[in-house]
């Protein structure tokens, strides 16, 4: 793949994730980002279930505990990217609630036409192969089609997604499975570097 010179790309990775599975999966795209020369912010949205119900899962509580220092995302950051990347595990085969919030209050953005032309793709998990990955990325990028924005799939453009269980859709991981082995690694490199040259292009 050719890489265009993307020192001016804007990525922000905007993601939810219980217990680390999808912010392990952003920290590595951040990083291919990174590599090449694009400006990445990492941002997690609000947390919205119950200090007592956290408190109940000892990998909720200690993903919680170990990610507190990674900020907030809001709005700014939206229209501060030119490419996005969205993480989100699959809740019966949606978009899980806390991403689904944040969302659903980019009303202001969308009005002012702020998220027309943002080059999206998406990443998920779910507890099993089949847990609904696919249907979650395809009802994520629902809001994108209404926001006018560009939706960049991962495909097969990499061969390695054949050997990582992933889809066309964008990248997706087994929560039961969560090493990002080789082939994974090589799915999210390639994901995120199509989102950037893309948004390359329209700058």
């Amino acid at each position: 793949m050719s890489n265009k010179d993307l020192s001016g790309v804007k990525l922000a990775i905007i993601y939810y994730s219980s217990t680390g599975t999808n912010y392990e999966t952003a920290k590595v795209a951040a990083s291919a980002a990174e590599e090449s020369g694009a400006e990445v912010r990492i941002r997690k949205v609000a947390e919205l279930a119950p200090e007592e119900a956290i408190a109940q899962n000892e990998q909720w509580k200690a993903h919680v505990e170990a990610t507190a220092d990674v900020p907030v995302a809001s709005n700014d950051d939206l229209e501060w990217a030119d490419a996005v990347l969205f993480g989100t595990p699959t809740r019966y085969g949606n978009v899980a609630a806390q991403l689904k919030q944040f969302i659903d209050g980019t009303g202001p953005l969308w009005a002012e036409g702020k998220l027309v032309d943002k080059v999206v793709a998406g990443f998920t998990s779910a507890q099993n192969p089949h847990g609904g990955q696919e249907s979650t990325l395809l009802a994520l990028y629902n809001s994108m089609y209404h926001w006018g924005s560009i939706i960049v799939p991962v495909g097969y453009a990499d061969p390695a997604n054949f050997q990582a269980g992933g889809n066309p859709y964008g990248f997706s991981i087994t929560a039961a499975d969560p090493e990002i082995d080789d082939n994974k690694a090589s799915v999210i490199k390639t994901l995120t570097q199509r989102v950037l040259n893309v948004a390359a292009s329209l700058k």
